[in-house]
């Protein structure tokens, strides 16, 4: 029985299923169907008067950071009306919810008995209230004190053989404030051990951009959209994951731009938008944003992008000056001519089927591109989670350096960042590869040698928890193991940990696979008022452009038994480091404009710091590369192109590529809801989309139940009960929602440099679903 239920803790896997109801799929995104939705959920879990409190201040001056995803906000617009979208406001209702978990509650209900409930249900179940403690061999969480808590962790982490047997992850939520102090802590505690989200996302953008254009980030302002020529958006569905960006598009669409979508699904954040600002979006009334949809195979990205550089090298040589930019070629970058050697020696009909796309659409949209040079390239998740995501991401570079479309207005590279701050977390050193100028800054500012060599990311954590490397986890938000791949590989490793402490805002999966022992530790939202000694704080975040804005919450918080990250991370570091640090953590505990000082001294770009921030837009970070210098010191100052290969996959008869994706109606590991509304699916989310013609072949008809297989490295990893959707989709490619389908990424397949888990592209096996097989698993798990 215990087995039975780890494994139910570790990944879902229901005995029945609900009852599915599918629609046609939306040809747009938005509308007032989108503001019902979003206000529906506000008020359900708020009220009206906390709820429409929040809404004016969310996404504006002296207001807070909507805690999803980094899209920017408009320089001079932050003050607008309802500057947020219908995935905002669901993930605020999460965050301000009445709801809370009293001792009551963790008196009531078992760690076995909230493990049998879905991510959904456990997610709904409320704000954590106190800070609670499991006990080795303990059946139910209990209230603790913040000091007993905090010295429950200093004993641990200082009972370790070495500091490298802590690791301390961050969630892309974490503050510029909160991030800063936790490295601190972190580094002067002796270890780089600083797993982080963007492990499992950008991680292939950051380092296919820093080894090209010298900086891991994008190159464009919102106002470049405004005057592109063209925008491409690549393995990115903005109408779902960053809804903000359709006004955006919107106004681009307005000022003449061409807009390119490449995606393996026909998705309706793509196709057009109903702008429920504006009297034509109420009225149902949408604007077409997509000109050319190229509808790639998974991982097609590749081949398409060499095919369209060749037609526009074809067109280079009939019209020498006229469609490359040769003056930026030549002065700003190096290997034109190796990358040139290797482009000719592909064929252009070849490179077409490998990319599922249509000769005359790759044409089409060469065309589009050939006498055009604002040029703006967006991208996310279905270009970076691949074995390639660092050469898709510098094949992207190599497209946008023969334009001469990076450094100059309405042009660049635009990688979409999917959490709140997840950029400002890497800007404040949270990395467990920090460079040698970071390190000596570090010492010379502190005193403290901080420690040299590299610390694991996410995919080498959780191995080394595996291998017993690992005695102590600490997770600064986030949901790791629903976030993370291979989950009963995840699973078997957390619970080998000594100690598991998740500082969250509400209950998740993570709280139910543990160490020995665990503790919750709950902390202030976004939206909540954060009041210290009576003075009223604010934190800052860098969005995916890279501006820096003040964020200061609102809310009345819904227990007074909360502390913020940073209070959080600075008492732990004095109860943990004790007279043997060098820092005043007292101190930066009680005011974080006295963090922001000591970011100013370390951080290159934070001059004026506590002046900068509190300016009505904020402050963008320095980027070379967008001001057209590239401060990469291997190539001399110079962007260079990249020779990269073309990814080969050979299905077997009965094999599929899947990707992951998230569903309309959750935000990364969060579920707000049941509903795919674009996609057309009801009240459930087990479900496999699937190519029609794929359907027929193998036997399966619509909504018929079926078990998927991975067998990466000769173990079979399976998620059972899932419902076949017939879906606009390449044939011998699938897709389901994460994180139910983590279960299928192999911990080892990973993109090559980055490190990232390839949850865009993993081989499966689809079989009928055995009812039986289930029950004999679940017994003998």
């Amino acid at each position: 029985m215990e087995k039975e239920i780890k494994h139910q803790a570790a990944a879902e896997n229901p005995e029945e299923l609900l009852d599915i109801k599918l629609e046609t799929s939306k040809t747009s995104a938005a509308g007032i169907p989108g503001v019902m939705a979003a206000m529906s959920d506000v008020f359900e879990e708020t009220g009206a008067v906390r709820g429409l409190k929040a809404l004016f201040h969310m996404n504006k001056k002296g207001g807070f950071d909507c805690s999803s995803c980094a899209w920017p906000d408009p320089d001079d617009e932050r003050s607008a009306v309802a500057e947020y979208c219908e995935n905002g406001a669901k993930a605020l209702a999460e965050e301000a919810t009445t709801k809370k978990l009293t001792d009551e509650f963790f008196s009531q209900n078992s760690v076995v008995d909230l493990a049998k409930l879905n991510d959904y249900e456990i997610g709904k179940k409320g704000r954590i209230a106190q800070p609670v403690y499991l006990a080795k061999g303990a059946s139910h969480y209990q209230p603790i004190s913040w000091d007993d808590a905090f010295r429950k962790i200093a004993d641990h982490l200082n009972s370790l053989a070495s500091p490298n047997e802590a690791a301390f992850y961050t969630s892309g939520r974490t503050s510029n404030e909160a991030s800063f102090m936790y490295q601190l802590f972190a580094r002067e505690f002796g270890t780089n051990n600083l797993p982080d989200c963007s492990n499992m996302c950008h991680e292939s953008t950051g380092v296919g951009l820093a080894e090209t254009i010298g900086i891991g980030k994008g190159t464009v302002t919102l106002d470049d959209f405004y005057e592109a020529e063209v925008i491409i958006i690549m393995g990115q569905n903005p109408g779902t994951n960053h809804p903000r960006m359709l006004s955006a598009l919107e106004k681009a669409k307005i000022n003449g731009a061409k807009i390119i979508a490449v995606n393996p699904l026909l998705e309706a954040g793509l196709l057009a938008f109903k702008n429920p600002q504006k009297l034509k979006g109420i009225l149902g009334i949408s604007t077409q944003l997509t000109d050319l949809y190229l509808q790639v195979k998974i991982n097609g990205d590749m081949a398409l992008l060499k095919a369209i550089e060749i037609l526009l090298y074809e067109a280079e040589k009939k019209e020498p000056g006229t469609v490359f930019d040769t003056g930026f070629i030549q002065n700003k970058t190096v290997g034109y001519g190796s990358f040139i050697e290797q482009l000719q020696q592909y064929n252009l009909e070849d490179l077409a089927i490998e990319a599922g796309v249509p000769l005359s659409q790759i044409q089409e949209a060469a065309e589009l591109l050939k006498h055009r040079n604002r040029i703006i390239i967006c991208w996310a998740m279905g270009i970076t989670q691949h074995v390639n995501g660092v050469d898709n991401v510098k094949e992207i570079v190599n497209l946008a350096l023969l334009k001469g479309s990076i450094g100059k207005k309405g042009a660049g590279l635009c990688p979409v960042r999917g959490h709140s701050n997840v950029q400002g977390n890497r800007t404040m050193m949270i990395y467990e590869k920090p460079g040698k100028r970071q390190l000596d800054k570090l010492e010379e500012v502190f005193g403290f040698k901080p420690p040299r060599e590299h610390g694991y990311d996410v995919v080498d954590s959780i191995k080394a928890m595996h291998e017993g490397k690992l005695k102590v986890f600490f997770a600064m938000g986030g949901n790791f193991l629903s976030a993370t791949p291979d989950t009963n590989f995840t699973a078997e490793a957390m619970r080998k940990l000594k100690l598991s402490v998740q500082v969250s805002t509400k209950l998740n999966r993570s709280h139910l696979v543990h160490g020995e022992e665990a503790l919750i530790l709950p902390t202030l939202s976004r939206s909540d008022k954060d009041l210290i000694y009576g003075e009223a704080q604010f934190i800052s975040c860098e969005n995916s452009m890279g501006v820096v804005q003040m964020s200061k919450g609102v809310l009345e918080p819904v227990s007074n038994d909360l502390l913020s990250e940073n209070q959080i991370v600075c008492k732990l570091a004095r109860a943990t480091l004790g007279t043997r640090s060098v820092i005043d953590w007292d101190k930066y505990a009680a005011s974080y404009d006295a963090v922001r000082d000591l970011i100013e001294k370390v951080i290159p770009g934070f001059d004026d710091y506590n002046q900068k921030v509190r300016l009505p837009g904020g402050f963008y970070v320095p980027n070379a590369a967008r001001e057209g210098r590239f401060e990469n010191t291997d190539f001399a100052g110079k962007a260079p192109f990249t020779v990269t290969a073309l990814p080969k996959h050979a299905l077997a008869g009965d094999e599929y590529m899947m990707a992951t994706i998230r569903s309309h109606d959750q935000f990364n590991t969060t579920i707000y809801g049941l509903d795919d509304r674009y996609r057309g699916i009801y009240n459930e989310r087990r479900v496999i989309l699937m190519n029609e013609k794929d359907m027929e072949k193998a036997g399966f008809k619509e909504k018929e139940k079926v078990d998927l297989f991975n067998y990466h490295g000769g173990v079979e990893r399976v998620a059972r009960l899932f419902v076949v959707v017939p879906f606009n989709i390449p044939e011998g490619n699938t897709a389901t929602y994460y994180p139910e389908t983590n279960v299928l990424v192999p911990i080892d397949s990973v993109a090559e440099k980055s490190n990232t888990p390839t949850s865009k592209l993993i081989f499966i096996k689809i079989k009928k679903h055995t009812p039986q097989h289930h029950d004999v698993e679940m017994q003998t798990q």
